[in-house]
C-alpha cells in the first residue's frame, strides 16, 4: 500500500488555495498597473549614474551591478560622487521609491536582484514598515509607493499586499476625483480578493472585502465573504459587527436572487422572491420595481409591467432603461401617444447626460492632470535605521548622469 502524502495543517482543516492567477494577474511587475500614472511624477527627482569597477568588484552584489543605473536623488549627486561616501541604504531606498512608482520600469528586476542579495528580507520588511508609518502619518502616496516595492521584491508578501489594498481603498475614499476614484477601487478590490485567493486564512482581508462587494450591491457574494471572515477571525468585536451585517443581508440577498432569476429569463421564479418585498422597508428600491416590471412584462401581465416601470420613474426619473421598455410595451399595444412620450423623454434625458458627461468628463481630466504632474514633496529616507551594520558606497567612479527619459521607464 502506497504511503499516503502528509497534510498540511490548513489542508486537514479544509483550507486551501482555489484560486491561482496567472502571474500577469497577480505579480506586481507584470500585471496593468491601474494607478501607477498618480507616481509616475515623483521620477522626476531622481537622476542615475552608474557605480565604478572597483566598487563592483568589492561588492556583495559584484556583477549584478554591472550596466545597472543607479537611482540617487540631487541632494545624493555631492556623497555619491565626493568621496565621503553614500549609506547603500540610501541607494536602496531610491531603488524602493523607483520601483515603488513604476513596477515595470525596465530596470526593476535588476535592483530586486542587487536587494535581495545584499539584504534579503530584511529590505522589504523595511519597506513595509516604512509603508505603514507613512500611512500613519497620512502620507498615503509614500505608503503606497513602499508598499508597490515591496510587492516588486516578493510579488505574494502577506502584509504588504493587504496593507496596499488598504491604503488605495483609504485614498480613493479620499477624492472626489472619478477617475482616480475608478482606478484606485478597481486596485483595492483586486488585491482584496487576491489576498484571500493566495492567503485564505487571513481573516482581515474578508472583512474588507465584504464591504466592498456590499458597495457594490453583491450581496450574495458579500455575505459569502464574511461567511469567511467568521471562519477564521478572532476579533470578538469584528465578529459582533459582521453577524449584524449578515443578519441585515438576508433581505438584500434575496431580492439580488430574484434579480439573478429575472436576467437569467427564469420570470416566474424572479416575481415569486420579488413580490414579497413590495410590502417591506426595500419598496423604496427602485430596481426592485424595474426587475418586477421586466418579470411582469415577460410574463404577459402588461398593466402591472406599466405600473412597476411607472413607480421606477418617479424614484428615478432619468432611468433610460425603464423609459424604453415603456416605449416597448406601447408599442406592441399601438398607444402612439404614450410611445411618442416617452420617446420624447429619452430624448431629452440622453441630450441632458451628453451634455452633463461631457463637462464632466472635461473637468475630471483636468483634475485628473495636476493629480499626475503636481510637484511632489520631496521625500526623505525613512529607514535606513532599521537594518545595522551595512556597507557604504564609496568611490563610485562618475560614468554618466542622466534624467529618467521617457523611453527608459
Amino acid at each position: 500500500m502506497a504511503e499516503q502524502k502528509k497534510k498540511t495543517l490548513a489542508q486537514t482543516m479544509g483550507i486551501t488555495r482555489t484560486v491561482v492567477r496567472d502571474p500577469s494577474e497577480s505579480d506586481i511587475q507584470l500585471r496593468e498597473d491601474r494607478i501607477g500614472r498618480y507616481f509616475k511624477k515623483y521620477l522626476s527627482k531622481f537622476v542615475f549614474d552608474e557605480f565604478s569597477p572597483k566598487f563592483i568588484e568589492e561588492s556583495k552584489a559584484g556583477d549584478l551591478l554591472k550596466g545597472v543605473p543607479i537611482p540617487l536623488r540631487k541632494k545624493d549627486l555631492k556623497a555619491f560622487d565626493g568621496g565621503e561616501g553614500l549609506p547603500m541604504l540610501v541607494i536602496a531606498e531610491n531603488m524602493a521609491w523607483v520601483m515603488g512608482c513604476d513596477p515595470h520600469f525596465k530596470h526593476t528586476k535588476d535592483y530586486v536582484a542587487i536587494l535581495s542579495r545584499i539584504y534579503n528580507y530584511k529590505l522589504y520588511e523595511g519597506m513595509m514598515k516604512e509603508g505603514r508609518d507613512a500611512a500613519e502619518r497620512g502620507a498615503m502616496d509614500d505608503a503606497c509607493i513602499h508598499f508597490r516595492a515591496a510587492l516588486c521584491m516578493k510579488p505574494d508578501y502577506l502584509h504588504a499586499m493587504y496593507s496596499y489594498a488598504r491604503a488605495c481603498r483609504a485614498m480613493y475614499q479620499d477624492s472626489r476625483n472619478e477617475e482616480y476614484v475608478g482606478r484606485f477601487k478597481a486596485e483595492a478590490l483586486d488585491f482584496f480578493e487576491l489576498t484571500t485567493e493566495t492567503h485564505p486564512r487571513f481573516a482581515q482581508a474578508y472583512y474588507y472585502l465584504g464591504y466592498a462587494y456590499l458597495n457594490m450591491g453583491l450581496y450574495i457574494k458579500a455575505d459569502l465573504t464574511w461567511a469567511e471572515f467568521l471562519r477564521f477571525s478572532k476579533n470578538g468585536p469584528d465578529k459582533k459587527e459582521i453577524r449584524k451585517r449578515r443578519r441585515q443581508l438576508q433581505g438584500p440577498i434575496q431580492i439580488e436572487s430574484g434579480y439573478n432569476d429575472v436576467l437569467a429569463g427564469r420570470y416566474e421564479e424572479g416575481r415569486e422572491k420579488l413580490e414579497p418585498f413590495l410590502n417591506s422597508q426595500f419598496n423604496t428600491w427602485w430596481p426592485l420595481h424595474y426587475y418586477l416590471g421586466v418579470a411582469y412584462e415577460m410574463t404577459g401581465k402588461k398593466s402591472q409591467a406599466i405600473a412597476s416601470f411607472k413607480k421606477v420613474l418617479t424614484m428615478n426619473a432619468s432611468h433610460i432603461e425603464t423609459m424604453q421598455e415603456l416605449v416597448d410595451i406601447y408599442t406592441e399595444s399601438g398607444d402612439r401617444e404614450n410611445r411618442r412620450k416617452y420617446e420624447k423623454k429619452i430624448e431629452l434625458v440622453q441630450k441632458t447626460i451628453q451634455e452633463d458627461q461631457k463637462a464632466f468628463k472635461e473637468e475630471i481630466a483636468k483634475e485628473d492632470k495636476e493629480l499626475q504632474e503636481q510637484e511632489p514633496k520631496d521625500q526623505k529616507p525613512e529607514f535606513i535605521e532599521e537594518i545595522k551594520e551595512l556597507p557604504m558606497a564609496r568611490d563610485s567612479g562618475k560614468k554618466k548622469i542622466k534624467r529618467l527619459d521617457r523611453k527608459d521607464r
